[in-house]
């Protein structure tokens, strides 16, 4: 199957040409890409199929125009068609700008921007019990770099307790879109397959760990997360854990600290759903119960068995 480039947040509306790898010295190799793996590609130049090292890779594009799917009108997350698989290493560079660090008066998280208009998903423990919310974002410049940003006054759009699962809003500015990232079309998750994830563990900031997926089934409370081995650290949660094709196929929210390598995302089909029922688990700052957890439920009484009392607070 030939591989296509996506790039992170941009579609692309060039004319019909050919692939094109960017090398380490600046070189360029203008064709078509017919494979890639972890350790190399390949890329048919006319007379011959060359092999790169992925090492000696910089950049893979296209020149021309990709199918970018979005899901139905009023959605605020996308979805893309055949995403390329491509190196972490060059995954990571595409989709940092999309990773956000969350911070509030009582401690940092991350998060990641599904949506151009600013819509980002995080864990709801990162702002629980919170108001005063900012965003550190870095956004691309003209010379390749990322340009550190804290923005303030970050807006809560829904909170699902249940899910984990929080939704902010940043500000639009000048027309200008945020820089995205896709949530999986298809659950294919594989156990074994290799993943990344992007966060700020501990407060360090755009940190990317790699492994692969333990498992795609390990229930908590009723609900089901991919485990990995891949470093998830207190600052990671609500970051995205990515496929090698930049795709989010979860969102990291836990970590055994007592163990090694032992990693937990939300799966993205519990995100699709936050997302499109938001309305229902809308935030309002009115309402004291609105973004907190609320009271367990009385025990059930046993047949024979005195009520047991509980003190009000």
């Amino acid at each position: 199957m030939r591989v296509r480039t996506w790039v992170c947040a941009v579609m692309l509306t060039a004319g019909a040409g050919a692939d094109v790898v960017v090398l380490d010295d600046g070189g360029e190799l203008h064709g078509d890409v017919i494979k890639q793996d972890e350790r190399s590609l390949w890329i048919d130049v006319g007379p011959t199929v060359v092999k790169i090292d992925n090492n000696d890779v910089k950049d893979v594009r296209v020149e021309r125009a990709e199918e970018v799917a979005s899901v139905p009108t009023g959605s605020i997350f996308h979805v893309v068609d055949q995403a390329p698989e491509l190196s972490i290493r060059q995954q990571a560079a595409r989709v940092k700008p999309s990773v956000v660090l969350v911070k509030t008066p009582s401690g940092t998280g991350s998060g990641v921007i599904v949506h151009e208009d600013g819509y980002v998903v995080t864990n709801a423990h990162v702002i629980q019990g919170e108001k005063d919310l900012r965003l550190v974002t870095w956004r691309p410049t003209e010379d390749g770099t990322l340009a550190r940003r804290t923005i303030p006054d970050i807006q809560i759009v829904a909170v699902n307790n249940h899910l984990d699962l929080a939704l902010l809003k940043l500000p639009a500015e000048d027309g200008t879109s945020w820089p995205w990232v896709p949530l999986e079309a298809w659950e294919s998750i594989e156990v074994g397959q290799p993943v990344f994830a992007i966060g700020n563990p501990l407060g360090l900031e755009q940190t990317t760990s790699q492994g692969v997926v333990s498992t795609t089934q390990r229930s908590f409370d009723g609900l089901s997360y991919i485990q990995t081995d891949a470093a998830i650290n207190p600052g990671n949660s609500g970051g995205p854990l990515f496929n090698v094709g930049g795709e989010v196929i979860g969102i990291t929210n836990m970590g055994i600290l007592s163990g090694e390598a032992l990693g937990f995302a939300i799966p993205t089909r519990y995100v699709k759903d936050f997302l499109r029922n938001r309305e229902a688990f809308a935030y309002d700052p009115s309402n004291p119960n609105t973004g907190h957890n609320y009271h367990a439920p009385p025990h059930r009484v046993q047949p024979g068995q005195a009520p047991m009392l509980e003190k009000t607070p």
